[in-house]
């Protein structure tokens, strides 16, 4: 098991979309992105329920975990994370980051997330206020801000997301919660230097790092490089 909680936070930490991957090589790519200098592997999962797409499940990230000692950053997009939570843990996840409007209880799919020994995160889609989220902050390790509709990769950046981020940012500092503040929708090497002055810590991007012209490693670079306005004063 690994655990993003032994993380550096004092810098910006990149989490790769595998949906960008081209899944006909799929584990020489999660290899080159771990080659490259990427802190984690962003999975994307969905029912076509929550949202409007279907894309892998447990038995992908399993063939995927023997090759990878990256952390398997999960992100389920479904409705009912509470009855998959054992799924995916057995078949390697590290983390499960789950949405504040799914169809479960979300006290109880945070307790089965931590009885099967994983760090808990929870996500909100654009439309959703981070004051939603606040009263489970003391019980979660990440929360992921989704800067595009949930559902498909390839989308522009919501600039209009960034209060939220900022929102985020000034209450887990506010309440000194050992929290990570992840952001997913649109980045690349323009768009990180906005979302990680507004507060962001990990950064997921599928096509700025499958899909860089100059290859992964200075496609990671770059997003690295934001690290220089993390500490800004919020």
């Amino acid at each position: 098991m690994h655990d993003l909680r032994k993380l550096p936070g004092d810098r910006i930490l990149v989490s790769p979309s595998l949906l960008a991957a081209d899944f006909a090589r799929a584990g020489d790519q999660v290899a080159a992105a771990a080659a490259a200098g990427a802190e984690m592997l962003h999975l994307d999962v969905m029912d076509g329920h929550l949202v409007p797409n279907i894309s892998f499940g447990a038995p992908v990230i399993k063939s995927l975990r023997p090759g990878s000692r990256l952390i398997f950053d999960t992100h389920l997009m479904i409705s009912h994370p509470l009855r998959y939570a054992g799924d995916f843990a057995a078949a390697g996840a590290d983390h499960l980051t789950f949405h504040l409007e799914c169809d479960d209880d979300i006290d109880a799919t945070i307790a089965e997330i931590r009885r099967l020994g994983l760090t808990v995160g929870l996500s909100l889609r654009p439309g959703t206020p981070a004051e939603a989220l606040f009263p489970f902050l003391d019980r979660i390790d990440l929360v992921l801000v989704m800067t595009v509709e949930p559902g498909f990769g390839g989308q522009s950046f919501m600039a209009d997301q960034l209060p939220k981020i900022t929102a985020f940012k000034r209450e887990i500092r506010r309440r000194q919660l050992p929290v990570l503040l992840e952001v997913d929708g649109g980045l690349d090497a323009i768009t990180v230097t906005a979302a990680a002055a507004a507060g962001a810590q990990v950064i997921v991007a599928g096509t700025a790092v499958f899909r860089h012209p100059g290859g992964m490693a200075a496609a990671v670079a770059e997003l690295h490089a934001a690290s220089a306005v993390l500490d800004r004063d919020l």
